[in-house]
């Protein structure tokens, strides 16, 4: 992750939420993917694949192997724990007080009682977790959804979940508040459980990388489905096939 410079923090807050504000709302609306850099992102989704190929796909593999579930899931649980503090955060910008006083308490009770978070206590005893980010606030703020985008090493976006990522990296509290070298833990936390991902679901991304058709229409339409639907917009909102099959050939009609 990148360091930023804590009297930076609040301008650029301020630029990505004009940039947000500056989207040509004739030409992006929630029922269409509007995709004006697609020979752009063609060439980093390339790339992202080659870096999964001969990077994270092996590491997962090796992570998996050495690991097991136990492990993994202990690390999962620590991960998700230090972003909390987003969480709540986030959840008081979108005026969901609740949901930000119950993410305080889990943070709180599991730093507690779940041994730094590696535990996840209160989740047993049925407390849910009220996971969003930036990019769900500029939603809740009437931000358009942008152009999609491809980043390198993260994967499918947009141009305001793009923004809302480097938000949450900027306004994250373990790196406004911790000191070196502690303050890295988050990202080396993000590191090992996006492995562990990677290994859990190797069989369907290895699918949608390496077999279909046209992995990237496929990354695509996929990851636009899944976010437009965590935000709440149905699929008549968006118009993306609910019974869209991400390993169907499209060109199988010409």
């Amino acid at each position: 992750m990148i360091i930023i410079p804590s009297l930076l923090r609040p301008a650029l807050l301020c630029v990505a939420v004009a940039l947000t504000a500056c989207t040509p709302s004739d030409s992006v609306t929630r029922s269409s993917i509007y995709d004006p850099h697609e020979g752009q992102n063609r060439e980093i989704h390339e790339f992202n694949k080659e870096v999964d190929r001969f990077l994270l796909s092996p590491a997962s593999n090796g992570y998996g192997s050495i690991f097991p579930d136990e492990i993994r899931g202990l690390f999962s649980n620590f991960a998700d724990h230090l972003s909390l503090p987003n969480d709540v955060i986030n959840n008081t910008l979108q005026g969901n007080l609740p949901e930000a006083g119950s993410t305080a308490a889990r943070f709180v009770l599991n730093t507690i009682f779940g041994f730094a978070g590696f535990v996840d206590t209160v989740g047993e005893f049925g407390m849910p977790r009220h996971d969003t980010d930036f990019g769900e606030t500029l939603y809740v703020w009437g931000a358009d959804e942008g152009a999609y985008v491809e980043l390198p090493f993260f994967g499918p976006s947009t141009t305001r979940d793009s923004i809302g990522m480097m938000v949450d990296v900027i306004m994250d509290p373990f790196f406004v508040v911790v000191r070196e070298p502690t303050r890295y833990i988050g990202g080396v936390a993000y590191v090992v459980n996006a492995m562990g991902d990677r290994y859990d679901y190797d069989a369907t991304i290895d699918s949608i990388l390496y077999e279909s058709a046209d992995s990237y229409a496929q990354a695509r339409i996929l990851y636009l489905q899944n976010r437009r639907h965590e935000l709440g917009m149905t699929s008549e909102d968006s118009a993306l096939d609910p019974e869209f099959d991400p390993y169907e050939d499209p060109y199988a009609d010409f």
